[in-house]
C-alpha cells in the first residue's frame, strides 16, 4: 500500500497586510456589492479592521465567481460605484449574453471624455496636475485639470467647426505627449472615433491602419524625440495625407518647432482658449475608439471597442484591481501604437494624475524609467517584464539607489514576468512592493487577469483572474483544467470585447479570430494554468505551440530558463513541422555582447533546460543570430518566423510593416532555403 504525498504549497513572496485590505477599493466595493446588489457578504475576522476578509482569498474568490455568474447585477454594481453619470439610464445591464453579440445597457447613454475629465470640477482639484509630462530630459511639466479641460473643451469646439460629426474618424500620428491625450479626449467628446499610430511607425505601416477607417482629420507632429535624438517626420506625414483622400483636415503639433506645412492648422490656435468642453451624449455600443493588431500576416485587425464598455472595464480595472484613485499617480511606460496608451489615459477615469513619458525607455541609462518614477512620485509604475530583466542583467539597483517610497506597485506586462523577475523586484526595489504581472491583449483593451490588492503574490504567477472575466483553462474537447495547461477561454462576454472589426461587414474575421475553436466561447490564443489556489500562469501564444511527443510546452517557459543564463541577451524558439512528418525545435539566441556560441555555451544552456523543465524542452539545435526580430510593439514574431523556416515566402509570411527590423527575418528566410527545409515548393502556402 502507498501513501499519496502533495508536494507542499508554496509561500508567497508577498502578502498584503490588514491595513492595507482594508483600506482597498476593492474591500470597500466588495462589502458595497454585498448590502446594494447581493454579492457574498464579506467573511470577517473577529478584532480585525472593518471590512477585512477572515480569508482574503477565499472572500475574493466568492466575489469573482459572483461577479461572473450575476454579470447584470456585478455590472450594475460597478456603475453605480463609480458614479458613471448615463445621460438616459439603460436596463437591464446586459440584455442578451450571448457571444458575439452581447448588448450592454441598451438605451443607455453616456460620454467616456465627461467622465475622464469630471475630477477638474470636484473640489480644491481644478489646479492639481491631470497630467505630469516628461520627455528624455526628465523634466516634468504639469498639466491642471482646468487646463486640460480648456484644451479639450477648445478642440472638440474646433472639430465640431470642421464638421466632424459623431461617429466620424480622427486619426492620431503622436507620441506620448499631452496634444495626444487632448485629441483623443476631444474626439471622444464629439462622439467621433479615435485612432492613433506611434510616429515611429513609418508610411506603410500608418497607412496598412488608418486607409482602413477613412480618416476626416489627422493630427500630427512634424517629429519626435528617441534616444537623443530628433527624427524628422515631414516627408512620412506628407505621404499620409496624399495616401488618405478622406482628410478633410491636416493639424500639425510642432514637437520640432517647425511650421505647418500649407494648408494644415495649427495646434495652438485650435486649442488656446478657455473653453468648457461640451459633451455629445452617445448610446452605450458607441464606437469609443479603433485599435490594431499587430498585423504581422496581413492587413492589421482594426478592432472596435465602445465608449460605455471601455468606461466600465476601465474604471473596474484602474480603480478597483490597480486601486487606483484621487491622490495616486500612474506611470506606464508606453506609446501611442500600443493597447496600454489608451488604458492609462483611463487613469484620468478615476482622478489619477496620468504620468506620460516621450522618449526611449532605457536613455541615458537603463534605469531611466526607475528615475521617473521617482521623479513623477508614481503610485504604480507599469513596464514590459523585459526591462525588468533587462534592470535585473544590468545591475540596477532602484532600492538603493532612489526614493521610490511612493511607488506601491509595479506592474508589468507584453510578456510574461519570468521568478527571476519577481525576485529582482522583490528584493532591488523593495521587499514590501506589491508586484502585480498582468495578462490581457489589445482584443479586450484590458486584462484578462493579474493585479489584486487584497491577495498575496507568488513566484512567477498572477495574482488572480480580474471581476467580471470567467477565465477558464480548456482541453482541446472544452473541458475546464486546473494545475494543467490548456487555452485561454473567456466563457461570458465583458463589456469591452470588440463590438467588430472596422473591415468586417458580416462579422467573418471577428469569429474566426475567436470563436471558432469554441462556438460562443472568447479564445484568446495563449496558454494557460488555472492553479488550485487560484492564481494563473501565462505560458505563450498557443498558435505558436511547441508539441513534442504529444506534450504542449509554453515558449515563454524556455524564454525563462535561458534568458537567465548572462550569456543570452534574448532568445525565439520555435516548434516546425515538416512535410515528412518530422519536427525540428531549434532554439535561436542573441548573445551577449562578447560572447561566442560554442559547444560549451550549448551545453550549458541544454543543462539549464532539462534540469529547470525537462528533457522534452531541450532544443534539437541552437543557433545564434543577430537580432530577434518583433512586432512594432514589442512581442516576438514566432508564428511568422515559423511560417517562413516552413518554406513560405517572406512577402506572404509576415506584413513587413508590421516588423520592427525586416533585416532580422531575412536570416530566417536564408535558413530555410540553404537547408531545404521543404521539398515540396507549395508547402506553406
Amino acid at each position: 500500500m502507498t501513501t499519496e504525498t502533495h508536494a507542499p504549497a508554496p509561500e508567497p513572496l508577498w502578502r498584503p497586510d490588514p491595513e492595507r485590505i482594508a483600506a482597498a477599493r476593492l474591500t470597500r466595493f466588495h462589502a458595497f456589492a454585498a448590502q446594494r446588489y447581493g454579492a457574498p457578504s464579506p467573511r470577517l475576522r473577529p478584532g480585525a479592521p472593518p471590512s477585512v476578509p477572515d480569508d482574503p482569498a477565499a472572500g475574493y474568490a466568492a466575489l469573482h465567481h459572483w461577479s461572473v455568474t450575476a454579470l447584470d447585477a456585478f455590472w450594475r454594481a460597478v456603475a453605480d460605484w463609480f458614479a458613471v453619470d448615463f445621460h438616459t439610464p439603460g436596463e437591464p445591464a446586459l440584455a442578451d449574453p450571448a457571444m458575439p453579440g452581447a448588448r450592454w445597457f441598451p438605451g443607455a447613454t453616456l460620454n467616456y471624455a465627461e467622465h475622464a475629465l469630471r475630477a477638474g470640477l470636484e473640489p480644491g482639484r481644478a489646479d492639481a496636475p491631470a497630467l505630469l509630462c516628461l520627455d528624455e530630459r526628465q523634466q516634468p511639466e504639469p498639466v491642471s485639470w482646468t487646463e486640460l479641460r480648456h484644451q479639450v473643451g477648445s478642440l472638440a469646439a474646433a472639430l465640431r467647426r470642421l464638421g466632424v460629426r459623431p461617429g466620424d474618424r480622427v486619426s492620431g500620428y503622436l507620441p506620448n505627449i499631452p496634444q495626444a491625450v487632448v485629441a483623443l479626449l476631444a474626439s471622444a467628446a464629439v462622439g467621433a472615433v479615435w485612432t492613433s499610430c506611434a510616429p515611429d511607425f513609418g508610411a506603410r505601416s500608418v497607412l496598412d491602419r488608418f486607409a482602413q477607417v477613412e480618416p476626416v482629420v489627422l493630427i500630427t507632429v512634424d517629429g519626435y524625440r528617441y534616444g537623443g535624438k530628433e527624427h524628422d517626420r515631414r516627408e512620412t506625414v506628407a505621404e499620409l495625407r496624399r495616401e488618405l483622400p478622406t482628410l478633410r483636415a491636416v493639424i500639425h503639433v510642432p514637437l520640432l518647432g517647425t511650421r505647418a506645412p500649407q494648408g494644415a492648422l495649427e495646434w495652438a490656435e485650435l486649442t488656446g482658449g478657455a473653453i468648457e468642453p461640451e459633451f455629445t451624449a452617445v448610446p452605450f455600443d458607441h464606437p469609443l475608439w479603433v485599435l490594431y493588431s499587430s498585423g504581422t500576416t496581413g492587413l492589421p485587425k482594426a478592432i472596435v471597442q465602445s465608449q460605455g464598455g471601455i468606461l466600465l472595464e476601465h474604471l473596474k480595472q484602474l480603480g478597483l484591481h490597480c486601486d487606483l484613485g484621487p491622490g495616486d499617480r500612474l506611470f506606464w511606460y508606453t506609446s501611442t501604437g500600443w493597447m496600454m496608451w489608451n488604458f492609462l489615459v483611463s487613469g484620468l477615469l478615476t482622478g489619477t494624475t496620468v504620468v506620460l513619458y516621450d522618449g526611449s525607455p532605457g536613455h541615458p541609462a537603463v534605469d531611466a524609467q526607475w528615475r521617473i518614477a521617482e521623479l513623477t512620485r508614481a503610485t504604480v509604475f507599469g513596464t514590459s517584464a523585459a526591462y525588468v530583466m533587462a534592470c535585473a542583467k544590468a545591475g540596477v539597483r532602484p532600492g538603493r539607489d532612489l526614493d521610490l517610497s511612493a511607488t506601491r506597485c509595479v506592474a508589468t506586462t507584453g510578456s510574461p514576468l519570468p521568478p527571476d523577475g519577481f525576485r529582482w523586484l522583490h528584493e532591488e526595489v523593495d521587499p514590501g512592493l506589491w508586484i502585480a504581472s498582468v495578462s490581457g491583449g489589445t482584443d479586450v483593451c484590458s486584462c484578462f487577469a493579474g493585479a489584486v490588492p487584497t491577495l498575496p503574490v507568488y513566484l512567477g504567477e498572477l495574482q488572480a483572474p480580474c471581476l467580471g472575466t470567467d477565465l477558464r483553462s480548456w482541453d482541446p474537447a472544452g473541458k475546464p483544467l486546473v494545475d494543467e495547461v490548456g487555452e485561454l477561454v473567456v466563457t461570458t462576454p465583458m463589456p469591452s470585447m470588440p463590438l467588430r472589426f472596422w473591415n468586417d461587414p458580416d462579422g467573418t474575421r471577428y469569429r474566426e479570430s475567436y470563436f471558432d475553436t469554441y462556438p460562443g466561447v472568447w479564445r484568446h490564443g495563449d496558454w494557460i494554468t488555472l492553479t488550485s489556489r487560484g492564481t494563473v500562469v501565462i505560458h505563450g501564444r498557443s498558435d505558436s505551440t511547441l508539441n513534442r511527443q504529444g506534450v504542449r510546452m509554453g515558449s515563454a517557459d524556455i524564454y525563462e530558463v535561458v534568458e537567465r543564463l548572462p550569456q543570452i541577451g534574448e532568445s525565439l524558439v520555435l516548434g516546425v513541422e515538416q512535410p515528412d512528418g518530422g519536427y525540428w525545435m531549434p532554439l535561436f539566441v542573441r548573445l551577449a555582447e562578447g560572447v561566442v556560441l560554442d559547444d560549451a555555451l550549448r551545453t550549458v544552456i541544454r543543462t539549464a533546460l532539462r534540469e529547470q523543465l525537462s528533457p522534452r524542452h531541450v532544443p534539437d539545435e541552437i543557433l545564434a543570430i543577430d537580432a530577434v526580430p518583433h512586432t512594432l510593439t514589442g512581442k516576438r514574431l514566432e508564428v511568422p518566423v515559423k511560417r517562413l523556416l516552413q518554406g513560405t515566402p517572406l512577402e506572404k509570411a509576415v506584413n513587413a510593416g508590421s516588423v520592427d527590423d525586416i533585416g532580422a527575418l531575412r536570416f530566417f528566410e536564408r535558413l530555410a532555403r540553404e537547408r531545404a527545409i521543404v521539398s515540396d515548393p507549395d508547402y506553406g502556402e
